[in-house]
């Protein structure tokens, strides 16, 4: 990922989904504030995964849907934080 004042443009997903939203979701960043990003890609994650959202997991309480979306929300966090500490 880049940022360009203090925002991205441009991401390239390594390890993502099955589903593939990963890869649609990262596309959708450019441009994002970086301040909007976490949360955006965790949005966009649920909305492009296709994952059965019924499917609720006893041990953490959420669709699989909803774990995909803090999995990928988690993961640019981490990005944006690492890039912005070598600025």
């Amino acid at each position: 990922m880049e940022i360009e004042e203090g925002k991205i443009s441009r991401v390239r997903v390594v390890r993502g989904a099955p589903c593939g939203a990963s890869w649609e979701a990262g596309q959708r960043l450019l441009g994002v504030d970086i301040e909007d990003a976490a949360r955006k890609i965790g949005l966009d994650t649920q909305f492009y995964c296709f994952a059965d959202p019924a499917g609720w997991d006893p041990l953490h309480g959420k669709s699989p849907v909803h774990f995909a979306g803090r999995v990928h929300s988690k993961a640019l966090s981490d990005a944006i934080k690492r890039i912005l500490s070598h600025l």
